[in-house]
């Protein structure tokens, strides 16, 4: 069983713990946030990442990280050991939402969960006007590259 720790700038972790807490509030205990202010280096992050992660039941931790080659991310790729913790990179709600829903599942699979969670998550729903909209009245010209 997993424990997930979002780490981010702030106030992004606290807010997606926040999402995950109005959807799942029966995870609360199995989710842990860590806002990264501005003015922490990595160093203090790291710091703070490894306090987070102390004490505690959990033998697995799966590292949710805002953005890849930014302080968070940096600092929890130094923490992380690649066995008992894995960091992810792109966070985004689809993919919280899945890792929380398999978050009992062996930490290699939940990995794979929660980057699908974020693939599958992210799409175009609407289509670009040109598309959606009648094409002009004006007569067929090639070189006008009409889309209809």
């Amino acid at each position: 069983m997993a424990t997930l720790l979002l780490i981010a700038h702030a106030p992004l972790a606290s807010a997606f713990a926040a999402v995950a807490a109005h959807v799942f509030p029966d995870f609360a205990s199995r989710l842990r946030a860590l806002d990264v202010e501005p003015a922490m280096g990595l160093e203090e992050t790291e710091q703070a990442i490894r306090g987070a992660m102390a004490g505690g039941e959990a033998q697995e931790w799966l590292i949710l990280c805002d953005v890849f080659g930014a302080t968070p991310c940096n600092a929890a790729l130094r923490v992380a050991d690649g066995v008992r913790s894995r960091v992810v990179a792109g966070t985004n709600v689809p993919m919280l939402w899945r890792a929380l829903c398999y978050a009992d599942e062996p930490l290699e699979r939940l990995v794979s969960r929660a980057v699908d969670g974020a693939i599958q998550g992210t799409m175009q729903v609407s289509a670009p006007r040109r598309l959606s909209q009648a094409a002009a009245t004006k007569p067929h010209d090639s070189n006008s590259h009409h889309d209809q």
